[in-house]
């Protein structure tokens, strides 16, 4: 007598279908990034201030400038001076906000890729500081149209083409250094504390030990990123060298601090 085994259908039951949604897109994630920089307090009234002072320092050059002096390159450099601040730190809040107001606990569940969100960051500012260049220089050829009519001289274009390029350079160099200084500390007052410490106290510091050792005089050049920078807002970056001279300084106050601060934004908690 064999015994017969009947087979007993299991029961299985089908795994669920994961739903994947489709990641955000940059070009998205860029303009939230633009509503951000306008929806906050600060970020609005730094772009306000861009427009204001360059009307300001426009009309303190057809007030106080002697008639020799009211040229494009004199309203270029009034306006140039205010941005060169102000655009720094749009580019850092634009990066420490997401700390400083706890905003990255909500970012970074929607997009936990944040060096997409950091991308994203990048552009806007730069987006941001083309845009400014742009009202910069409308308002100084209008300045400088008003200036010589009321002052009865010709109208001086003393900007070449050559130069305006790099001036647009200089400022996004400028917002860059911002940018690394935001994501290497993510905190607004300590980031912008040491923007101006590398922008004003650093180049006063490198320029006496230029002085007092005369082996950094040749040296100085190549680390001191303010002292590219003022040849880029001079227009005077024309050799081969000084573009050499540019990357040096680039890469040595951007490029290495700037990877360094995104493997660390990597891990960093937002609390």
């Amino acid at each position: 007598m064999t015994a017969t085994t009947v087979p007993t259908a299991a029961t299985t039951e089908a795994a669920p279908a994961r739903r994947t949604s489709p990641p955000v897109p940059t070009t998205r994630l860029v303009t939230v990034e633009l509503r951000k920089m306008f929806d906050t307090r600060s970020g609005f009234w730094m772009l306000v201030s861009i427009g204001v002072l360059s009307v300001v320092a426009t009309g303190a050059v057809i007030v106080f400038a002697p008639d020799s002096s009211v040229t494009y390159e004199s309203f270029a450099a009034a306006i140039g001076l205010p941005m060169s601040v102000i655009l720094p730190m749009i580019a850092i809040l634009a990066v420490t906000s997401e700390w400083s107001q706890r905003s990255g606990l909500t970012t970074f569940t929607l997009v936990p890729s944040r060096g997409r969100v950091v991308g994203a960051k990048a552009i806007a500012t730069v987006v941001v500081g083309l845009g400014s260049m742009v009202v910069a220089f409308a308002v100084g050829a209008v300045g400088n149209v008003v200036g010589s009519a009321l002052a009865g001289v010709d109208t001086v274009w003393d900007v070449s083409l050559a130069a305006a390029p790099q001036i647009v350079l200089a400022n996004l160099v400028g917002m860059a250094i911002g940018f690394t200084l935001g994501v290497v500390l993510r905190a607004s007052a300590a980031a912008i504390v040491a923007y101006f410490v590398v922008s004003l106290v650093l180049p006063g510091v490198l320029e006496l030990l230029a002085l007092v050792r005369e082996w950094f005089l040749d040296l100085q050049p190549w680390i001191d990123w303010n002292y590219t920078q003022l040849g880029l807002f001079e227009g005077a970056t024309n050799t081969g060298e000084e573009w050499a001279m540019l990357a040096s300084t680039t890469t040595i106050w951007i490029v290495v601090p700037l990877v360094v601060g995104l493997l660390t934004l990597r891990r960093s908690e937002v609390t």
